[in-house]
């Protein structure tokens, strides 16, 4: 399974972006997707999940302004991001892991600047 991150650019602080996650076959299996970031000069982090039944968490620093969400029938994830601040910038990286197969995918990454 190949993921295809999408959706990144340059905004201004304040404004909104949403990231899409899309995989080359069905998502079906995956037990847990989410979206991840790495800031320049620091180590990757988890910013949201979703598991397979819909239920969601989000990194503390992002609570209230994201949502990540999941669409099986489109064999997608997205991320979307409001009130978007300086400190969220960074390369977003979305994951897939299949619980079955103990195997985790991840995308490319899209770049995501924030700043006036």
């Amino acid at each position: 399974v190949q993921l295809q991150a999408s959706g990144g650019g340059l905004v201004q602080p304040g404004e909104s972006l949403r990231l899409s996650c899309a995989a080359s076959g069905s998502i079906d299996r995956f037990n847990v997707m989410s979206w991840h970031r790495q800031p320049p000069g620091k180590q990757r982090e988890l910013v949201a999940l979703i598991s397979s039944r819909g239920n969601t968490n989000y990194a503390d620093s992002v609570k209230g302004r994201f949502t990540i969400s999941r669409d099986n029938a489109k064999n997608t994830v997205s991320l979307q991001m409001n009130g978007l601040k300086p400190e969220d910038a960074a390369v977003y990286y979305c994951y897939a892991y299949d619980l079955l197969t103990r195997a985790g995918y991840w995308g490319q990454g899209t770049q995501v600047t924030v700043s006036s």
